[in-house]
């Protein structure tokens, strides 16, 4: 029976994960590179770790939540990673926005070590997580997706076992795609509108109900309309996101004209220095293209 998780990478998915899991009943052990992270956590009963070592410690399973994917390989393959220090029984999933590429030699390595892996990337932004509003797609042996579900279950309101591990993080890219045309195309609504007169909240309240409405119209429609940047998703990390996506594109020979447009809109906002805002701030890219916004 799996009891004892360690999380490592705490950052706003993680936290949200690991409150989910403390909710649950989990024994939780978290590490991060930045120890603040984990302060709010420690009164919910988070024991923080001083190393990712420290932190798999007689774990039964863990989660890697991590920003990049240069960050996911050295964890888990460097000298001193996860797959040197994991005890052998363990479980790890691998949960952060990775390559399928590096997501299926993360398996083979973690394979000829002995190691059970799941390939197992959450949609949902991190308030979405929070209340455990969100899916999780595995990828990897039945068997043990199946073993892990009181697990997930404590996390997400669903988890679909897609396939082979790789096929997780691919479907996770295809819908991070459309997350992210759909919040650039709510942003050219909304500009379209507020420039021809309407106002911002009647215009979403329209939008809301109508055939245009969707999960970004709910959940990044009154951060644009109240520019209100928070970060649930920061909008670099989802430039990664978008470099993932082409980069996989390429490889199989698929055209992404609409991806390749929003994650210009996505570049010209970070240069603007809101790369640590969430995804929503792109509108203010449209703004200041159509004389909405200061110059």
């Amino acid at each position: 029976m799996i009891q004892r998780i360690a999380i490592v990478g705490v950052g706003l998915l993680g936290s949200a994960v690991a409150s989910r899991l403390l909710a649950g009943g989990f024994a939780v052990t978290g590490y991060d590179s930045r120890p603040e992270q984990l302060r709010g956590l420690g009164p919910r009963g988070l024991r923080p770790a001083s190393s990712p070592k420290d932190a798999v410690s007689g774990a039964d399973a863990v989660f890697t939540i991590l920003p990049s994917l240069e960050t996911v390989e050295r964890v888990i393959l460097g000298p001193e990673g996860l797959l040197q220090s994991l005890p052998r029984a363990a479980t790890l999933i691998q949960m952060s926005t990775i390559s399928p590429t590096l997501t299926r030699r993360l398996g083979e390595a973690a394979a000829s070590a002995g190691i059970g892996f799941l390939d197992a990337p959450m949609s949902g932004t991190s308030a979405m997580v929070e209340r455990g509003d969100c899916t999780i797609f595995a990828g990897g042996d039945a068997a043990l997706v199946d073993a892990c579900r009181p697990l997930f279950a404590a996390i997400a309101k669903r988890t679909v076992h897609v396939g082979p591990i790789g096929s997780a993080s691919l479907a996770k890219l295809a819908t991070n795609l459309l997350v992210g045309l759909n919040t650039a195309a709510l942003a050219e609504a909304l500009v379209l509108g507020v420039k021809g007169g309407l106002t911002p909240q009647a215009l979403l309240d329209i939008l809301k109900d109508s055939a245009a409405a969707s999960k970004m119209v709910d959940i990044r429609g009154p951060l644009m309309v109240e520019h209100r940047f928070d970060p649930q998703m920061k909008l670099d990390l989802f430039l990664k996101d978008f470099r993932l996506m082409l980069e996989e594109a390429q490889r199989l020979g698929v055209a992404l004209p609409l991806t390749s447009l929003t994650q210009q809109i996505c570049a010209a906002t970070a240069a603007a220095g809101r790369g640590g805002e969430d995804l929503a701030a792109l509108i203010t890219t449209l703004e200041r293209l159509s004389g909405l916004g200061p110059e």
